[in-house]
């Protein structure tokens, strides 16, 4: 239970510029741990000490879709991050998840083999 980490996945093919992707992935770091403080706190815990976060990529919407169906599938903790609409996007674009905080065996199940952003 040492292993507790957080991955965020983000879409490549929106063309999103680094500072754009940088507030997204921040946006899916809080929501996703806000989310698992309130519904894992052990987990949450752990975490927090370290906040191990890992950013990868994913091609687009299809991809992220079936991460987020493998992290439902296992019962993993996961946030999804739609923009506002008020720069480079339009409204309600998904940009990203995160999954977890939680074990990293879990998440890795899913998110092992993409490549780090």
């Amino acid at each position: 239970m040492n292993d507790i980490k957080q991955v965020i996945a983000v879409r490549t093919d929106l063309g999103m510029g680094r500072g754009k992707i940088a507030a997204q992935v921040g946006h899916a770091c809080v929501l996703g741990a806000e989310h698992v403080r309130k519904s894992s706190p052990e987990w949450y815990n752990v975490w927090f000490k370290e906040q191990k976060k890992i950013v990868v990529k994913v091609s687009g919407i299809k991809e992220l879709d079936e991460i987020k169906r493998h992290a439902i599938d296992l019962n993993l903790p996961w946030s999804e991050v739609s923009d506002a609409g008020h720069t480079q996007l339009a409204p309600g674009t998904t940009t990203c998840i995160s999954i977890g905080p939680a074990p990293g065996a879990m998440i890795d199940k899913i998110t092992g083999g993409l490549k780090l952003l």
